[in-house]
């Protein structure tokens, strides 16, 4: 489980190493209702691995929204715990991620477009195009996380979201995935 999952996010997450992937099994696996996460230093013994390396994936991890800092009153030392339930904290913050990538990705198409200004000539034309393309791609994914976007901030379950889908629905958007994908590839 802890090699796993350190594989699943370290691929899923830039910025996110391996062992920082082993962290959010060791959380997982060590949650106790009751208690209030983990601390460094059992996390550090528990993988065998520097308390630096610790903190420093921990660090990253409390950036990409999947694990959370708590102090209990009167306590000397931070302990963590994951932001949600396992594989919920995961979706969540992948979701996430991909909000702020078609985000950067429209102020780029916005940018760069302002960059070309009113430029002439055939070059111009066709990558004036290309990005007034990418652009409408990037608006649309936009508006899709604009129109959902509150119930993507946090650790999401898509279990009963995707048990109580109509099954009619479902194979509409089956149906439509493969018409389009059919569509690309001419």
């Amino acid at each position: 489980m802890l090699e796993g999952v350190g594989m699943e996010v370290a691929a899923s997450f830039p910025g996110i190493t391996r062992l920082g992937g082993q962290i959010v099994a060791a959380l997982y696996l060590a949650d106790v209702p009751g208690e209030s996460g983990r601390s460094m230093d059992e996390l550090s013994a528990e993988l065998g691995r520097s308390k630096s390396n610790i903190f420093a994936n921990l660090r990253a991890l409390e950036a990409a929204g999947i694990v959370e800092r708590r102090r209990s009153a009167g306590a000397r030392h931070d302990r963590f715990a994951l932001r949600g339930p396992y594989p919920d904290v995961m979706i969540g913050a992948y979701i996430a991620r991909l909000r702020r990538m078609v985000s950067d990705k429209r102020a780029l198409v916005e940018r760069s477009l302002g960059i070309l200004g009113d430029a002439k000539g055939e070059e111009a034309e066709l990558l004036r195009r290309k990005l007034n393309e990418l652009g409408r791609k990037y608006n649309l994914f936009g508006d899709m996380f604009q129109r959902v976007g509150p119930a993507l901030d946090a650790p999401i379950d898509l279990e009963p979201l995707l048990r109580d889908l109509p099954p009619e629905i479902l194979d509409a958007i089956t149906e439509m995935a493969l018409a389009a994908t059919a569509r690309a590839r001419g």
